[in-house]
């Protein structure tokens, strides 16, 4: 019965509403039972100093439980009774109705969770009263490095008369100066070579220092231009016409034709490593792949595709387009996040064609994640069972959230279920592999199990849930690719959802905003090479700037050691060049996540 009925209905609210009361009730006695027998366990287990804070902690978490499930029954009220704003389930603190599956394991896992928890608040104030508290941070200054000028303000002569100076007050104030540029006169000497009457068959000539390779003819640009101008666009996601504005403000304004021809000659020394990085990604156990379209200008003429190793797919796209007169194609970019090796990798198609993943994956050996898009659902029969295809829980739960306005208790009834499997990655992370993988085994798997209980379950059939309503749909997208859905709890390497790889084609969508589009097949497939070097970096915390200037410059000096220039290894001996502060911005949004599902748990238990 959905809540208008309910409200056209008292009786029957009224029902269920003392129905609730009763598994208040029922539970509320579980849990102290749970409680009283856990606490008997533990006691025998432990015979630690800190064991009486453990209980008192489990007992403080039953009664707050207690009082949220009492809590839980008046948000029913106001969702039958009150205004019609108060009538919306909370996505942050969700409703949860026991709909007739045991809450035991539930109860179990809650008081397992807080025994835990008050483990670690009681081992966190060990090591914190072992050690000294840091020092309060009460110098403002900036860094020593940054060049500093001095500049006093004192009071007028007239004013000073009879007064004598005691010192002065520091204030350091930050200041921006342009970017400079600076011509750098590269002269090479050159020796005239005499005729030597000794030796008539030796001519006469000029001998002058033997030149380095540079990016462009005549070697007119530094390396350190170059780079500027890659990393202005594909890291900054600045546009050439606002790149033209940049430099002009520092005296020199270049032709858009310019700064393409040294994107092209940075791309063509870099691309050996993107080939590698790509190679070195397919040496991960498991690969995360997500795409996002791209327009792409219809070429006025059918390119040389002769060489092309999908010249076959991209010249019927093109001879389609032009025949039809299309302007644009819609283009795809495809990027692929290893699990566990810091790199990434781009793809450039002209279509969202299942050649892509097809040739990038061509020779390897693991799981693919991503969502259930037909090109990766039958990966596996294509690959001759190679790669194995594991579906993205985010997307499930997505497609289960857009139906939370006509369906909110069995909206908010699966929701809590995905949640707990969340709840079991928070218990795993950083657990040795052995014992994370038996948590998933053993935990995932129940809760898994509820899940397919429930989506069989009359709360998700008809009538209650029609066939052709959007939440069927949803239950429907889970049961079809269930198995796919299943298979993180194999293997440990598999994460639970696609989010990191999905995360990573933001870069792609900024970008996208800014320059609009791609002008030719080229340009897609040079930005794909670039971006793998420049996000792989990314990913390492690594000043992108410093690595791409020290790898060209090993480049174009004839270095082929491509694994010595890849990110994860350059860092090792370039540590001064790692932003520490991401690793600090990723630790304290993980600590952020940590509490709102913690809160979450408190909530829906």
């Amino acid at each position: 019965m959905d809540a208008k009925a309910l409200r056209d209905d008292p009786d029957s609210a009224a029902a269920l509403i003392a129905s609730l009361r009763k598994q208040v009730e029922e539970q509320s006695v579980a849990i102290q039972e749970q409680a009283i027998a856990l606490e008997r366990k533990d006691k025998q287990l432990t015979e630690q100093a800190h064991s009486v804070l453990e209980v008192k902690a489990v007992n403080d978490k039953l009664s707050e439980e207690n009082a949220e499930l009492n809590l839980k029954v008046e948000k029913l009220l106001r969702q039958l009774f009150g205004r019609k704003s108060e009538r919306r389930v909370d996505s942050e603190g969700q409703l949860f109705l026991d709909l007739g599956e045991e809450a035991t394991p539930e109860v179990v896992s809650a008081i397992e969770d807080a025994i835990r928890e008050a483990q670690q608040i009681v081992r966190d104030n060990e090591e914190k009263n072992g050690k000294p508290k840091p020092p309060r941070k009460t110098d403002r200054k900036f860094p020593e490095h940054l060049p500093r000028s001095e500049r006093i303000v004192d009071l007028p002569e007239d004013k000073r008369e009879g007064l004598k100076l005691i010192g002065y007050d520091e204030v350091e104030r930050l200041a921006w100066k342009r970017a400079e540029l600076r011509v750098e006169v590269v002269k090479y000497a050159k020796y005239a070579v005499p005729a030597a009457p000794s030796a008539p068959d030796k001519k006469p000539g000029i001998i002058s220092p033997e030149r380095p390779t540079g990016l462009v003819e005549g070697d007119r640009f530094d390396v350190s231009v170059a780079v500027e101008v890659v990393a202005q666009k594909y890291f900054f996601h600045m546009p050439f016409y606002r790149q033209q504005d940049m430099f002009a403000g520092s005296g020199w304004t270049p032709s858009r034709s310019t700064l393409c021809n040294l994107e092209t000659q940075v791309e063509f020394a870099l691309q050996p490593l993107a080939d590698y990085l790509r190679s070195f990604l397919k040496t991960d156990t498991c690969i995360g792949c997500d795409d996002t379209g791209v327009v792409l200008i219809t070429p006025a003429a059918m390119p040389d595709l002769s060489n092309h190793p999908r010249g076959d797919r991209i010249a019927e796209v093109f001879e389609d387009a032009i025949r039809k007169g299309k302007p644009s194609i819609k283009a795809n970019f495809w990027g692929y996040y290893a699990s566990r090796l810091p790199v990434v990798a781009f793809d450039f198609t002209v279509s969202r064609h299942r050649d892509g993943p097809d040739d990038v994956l061509g020779d390897y050996e693991g799981t693919l994640i991503g969502d259930c898009w037909s090109g990766f659902q039958k990966i596996d029969v294509r690959s001759g069972e190679r790669i194995q295809f594991a579906a993205c829980w985010a997307h499930a739960r997505r497609k289960i959230d857009e139906c939370r306005s006509a369906f909110p208790l069995q909206v908010a009834k699966l929701e809590s279920l995905i949640g707990m499997l969340y709840d079991v990655e928070d218990q795993i992370n950083g657990l040795p592999e052995t014992e994370a993988l038996a948590r998933r085994q053993d935990l995932s798997r129940h809760v898994l199990g509820l899940i397919e209980d429930y989506l069989s379950s009359d709360q998700l059939s008809s009538p209650a849930v029609l066939p052709k309503s959007n939440l069927a749909a949803a239950a429907g997208y889970v049961r079809r690719h269930w198995k796919a859905l299943s298979r993180f709890t194999e293997d440990v390497s598999i994460p639970i959802d696609n989010n990191d790889c999905e995360q990573l084609m933001k870069r792609i969508a900024t970008g996208r905003k800014n320059w609009l589009f791609k002008g030719s097949l080229a340009a897609g497939e040079r930005a794909a090479n670039l971006m793998t070097v420049i996000v792989s970096a990314v990913r390492n915390d690594l000043d992108v700037h410093a690595y791409l200037e020290d790898v060209l410059r090993r480049t174009l000096a004839g270095e082929t050691d491509w694994a010595s220039m890849a990110p994860h290894v350059w860092k090792l001996g370039h540590c001064e060049s790692i932003r520490t502060y991401r690793q600090d911005e990723r630790r304290q949004a993980a600590d952020r996540k940590r509490v709102r599902r913690a809160r979450r748990r408190r909530l829906t238990k």
